[in-house]
């Protein structure tokens, strides 16, 4: 039997025929979405469901997705989309995460030039018949500073626009290198810094639970009185109350606001204040992007369909059906090494080496990367995957080196992800055993055998008496129960690891009294998701 997809949004009627031609069942309902009660009644007859932003892929509706293998998301937001429930489900979630940048950068850009000279309130006004040519005294652009909060695709591409433009452009990414940055022609700055230079504020940054309220009142109490901020990335990056008033008071001299914290946004404070300019969430609307992640994610669902080939996934490692049986424990393995040297790294990564031995040279060590990769910027940019990791992090100026050779311990084969930052290198190798399932071995050159957990935390001290009994004592007071633990050092005396699994996650006032301790050096609390492994 053929399979069905349901296309439930407006897509482009290219990409339906895309499905036609491959073989594959389509019914194009682009209303449908809307119609909660109708969407859930007839999902159970599809393979695949191709969407935008309308349609909203709920745990309620996945449930009754019997038959569902597939969700096409045509654009690289996928907020609409219960990601752990499709995949607790079995159900892979796709995106096309560079089918509309450019569009959205020239949209931010578009913002800078309407807030600068007032476009939208001049030009109601002389449509009503008015001639307020001294009412609307702008500022012009060139000269100005330009501050870009996230510096991956779409903003490097407004840095470009920025500095053609005359502007001079900073930019706040922990992960822009100082190669890329000067490739770029801009100046790499921290956030406060950013704040407190720029004319200009733009964002272009995931919503993560470290870029949530990124500005909110005590950031804007930082920047420049008559600052103007643009936001076409995601709602819930400002605090919309903090901005008003803000903007009432005239610290802020106007917004440029595409997205909100509710969408879509009917009723705002915002909306009617003349230093104010909205728009519906337009960033990818036109009809080049458009067209550009129609045809994008109806190719990745029919090659899915198929052939079984995995691309631009957020809940699955792109992986051949060949390669599957034997790589995909190993993948799980690279990522979760990817992610706790992310977790656990502040700094700019400059250069990251993947160490692949053994039996694990011979594998797709591509994909392998990839995965890596996507592990260790997933802490920064939440919907990173395989398809997508290699390409930021090359934006990004991070050197990445591939070693491979011949077995060389006891393991049949192992990973060893080593990263360098400017002020220190940090390492990390796991393996999988015959379970499937990845584990550590050695990490900061300790050697150890330890699983892999849902929660846990990490800390780093002098090997000394007291160390278990100050966390079981710290945790214990605090209602936190240890349901296992594993400890390392590499000499008596010398440094010393240990390793908390946890039934829910680190409570970050108790993390603190940790840290307060003079006994330990580091702490930091680690998720893994280990639920797909």
């Amino acid at each position: 039997m053929a399979p069905r997809v349901l296309v439930s949004d407006k897509l482009s009627t290219t990409a339906v025929q895309i499905f036609k031609d491959r073989g594959i069942e389509v019914d194009y309902l682009p209303d449908l979405g809307k119609d909660k009660e109708k969407l859930l009644e007839v999902i159970g007859q599809y393979d695949g469901l191709a969407i935008r932003s309308a349609t909203k892929v709920t745990e309620k509706l996945i449930n009754a997705a019997t038959r569902l293998k597939v969700v096409g998301r045509a654009g690289i937001g996928v907020d609409n989309v219960d990601i752990p429930a499709a995949s607790r489900k079995g159900i892979i979630v796709m995106n096309t995460p560079f089918g509309n940048s450019i569009t959205t950068a020239e949209h931010a850009v578009a913002m800078i030039f309407a807030l600068a000279r007032q476009i939208p309130e001049a030009n109601a006004s002389t449509h009503a018949g008015k001639w307020e040519k001294n009412r609307f005294m702008g500022v012009e652009i060139t000269g100005k500073t330009l501050g870009i909060i996230g510096c991956g695709n779409i903003g490097s591409i407004v840095a470009t626009r920025g500095v053609g433009l005359k502007m001079h452009v900073i930019a706040f990414d922990p992960f822009l290198s100082d190669s890329r940055a000067e490739e770029l022609g801009v100046e790499k700055v921290e956030l406060d810094e950013l704040f407190a230079r720029a004319d200009f504020i733009t964002l272009h940054t995931p919503l993560t639970d470290k870029t949530r309220n990124i500005i909110d009142a005590a950031a804007i109490a930082q920047m420049k009185t008559g600052v103007r901020i643009i936001n076409c990335a995601r709602g819930g990056l400002i605090v919309e109350a903090d901005l008003i008033a803000a903007l009432k008071s005239g610290k802020v001299a106007g917004a440029g606001i595409d997205v909100f914290e509710v969408e879509p946004a009917e009723k705002s404070e915002l909306f009617g204040m003349e230093n104010v300019v909205a728009t519906p969430h337009l960033g990818a609307s036109t009809m080049e992007a458009q067209e550009n992640v129609a045809l994008q994610v109806a190719e990745q669902m029919a090659d899915y369909l198929i052939k079984g080939a995995v691309s631009n996934a957020i809940n699955m490692p792109s992986i051949t059906a060949e390669e599957a049986p034997r790589l995909k424990p190993f993948v799980k393995l690279a990522e979760v090494l990817g992610a706790f040297v992310g977790q656990v790294t502040e700094d700019p990564i400059k250069e990251v080496e993947i160490l692949f031995d053994g039996s694990t040279a011979t594998m797709n060590t591509r994909a392998l990367i990839s995965a890596a990769l996507a592990g260790l910027i997933r802490p920064q940019v939440s919907d990173v995957n395989m398809v997508s990791a290699p390409i930021m992090v090359k934006e990004r100026g991070i050197i990445v080196a591939e070693v491979k050779r011949d077995k060389s311990g006891v393991f049949d084969g192992y990973i060893k992800l080593t990263v360098k930052t400017e002020h220190r290198t940090r390492s990390i190798a796991g393996t999988c055993f015959s379970d499937g399932k990845p584990r550590f071995i050695q990490i900061k050159g300790i050697n150890l055998d330890a699983e892999v957990g849902q929660h846990m935390l990490y800390t780093t001290n002098a090997d000394a008496p007291g160390i278990i009994g100050l966390l079981g004592t710290v945790c214990g007071e605090n209602g936190v129960n240890i349901a296992n633990f594993q400890l390392g050092r590499n000499r008596p005396g010398g440094d010393a690891i240990a390793l908390l699994y946890l039934d829910a996650p680190f409570p970050e006032s108790v993390l603190e009294q940790v840290r307060a301790h003079k006994s330990i050096d580091s702490a930091k609390r680690l998720h893994f998701d280990v639920g797909s492994a």
